[in-house]
């Protein structure tokens, strides 16, 4: 199998699950965060199987843990300021938010906040960042030079990465979608050994801003 074909393959995959996830005619039939939990490990072993070096040179140290906390405080930073300023602008906005945030009724909050710390956080940007923005890197590399080539592939991650949400056809989680996506597309272009602290920020974001720290 070649690395275009594990590219496009897993990103379709990544698709399909989202679809079935949010999609208005699959979401009512399935258990959104049993599904969530099976959606990651799914990307996980995708990782594995498809892109068995994505981790070769992984260092998780305290450094990476400060700064993926640091990294994740900032977003929350960022989509407190654009929750307030799309609510003024935006009739449809809060209505939208608030529907994202009751994906979580009646579950126990402790179980969802470790659910999207340990595991979904970190799959999703294993997959995202450490496996298909890196794959795309490098497959492009060889016409387009270094530079170019990480440019690309963080344009086409972030491109993939957005419009899997639309199937929510939910205008703020696809907006959400695209502005985390590109703080991560962006500092793993610029800074790819920031990878460790890119999954400590993904996971504790996901957690804080839909669990322990939600925007309302």
């Amino acid at each position: 199998m070649t690395a275009r074909s594990r590219i496009i393959t897993s990103i379709s995959v990544a698709a399909a699950l989202w679809f079935i996830m949010f999609s208005p005619w699959t979401a009512p039939h399935v258990p959104f965060w049993g599904a969530m939990a099976a959606s990651s490990c799914i990307l996980l072993a995708l990782g594995f199987i498809f892109f068995p070096d994505w981790h070769k040179g992984l260092k998780f140290n305290l450094s990476q843990i400060i700064l993926g906390i640091a990294i994740a405080a900032l977003m929350w930073g960022i989509f407190y300021l654009g929750d307030k300023l799309s609510s003024l602008m935006f009739s449809f906005a809060r209505p939208q938010v608030d529907n994202i945030y009751a994906l979580k009724d009646g579950s126990m909050k402790w179980l969802l906040a470790a659910q999207l710390l340990l595991l979904t956080g970190p799959a999703e940007e294993i997959f995202w960042r450490g496996c298909i923005q890196k794959a795309l890197g490098d497959a492009l590399e060889r016409k387009n030079g270094l530079k170019k080539a990480r440019f690309l592939a963080a344009l086409i991650t972030l491109a993939s990465y957005t419009l899997i949400h639309i199937w929510s056809f939910n205008f703020m989680l696809t907006m959400a979608a695209l502005v985390a996506g590109a703080v991560w597309g962006l500092l793993f272009w610029l800074k790819p050994q920031w990878l460790p602290a890119l999954i400590v920020s993904h996971a504790i974001w996901d957690a804080a801003v839909f669990v322990v720290f939600p925007i309302m």
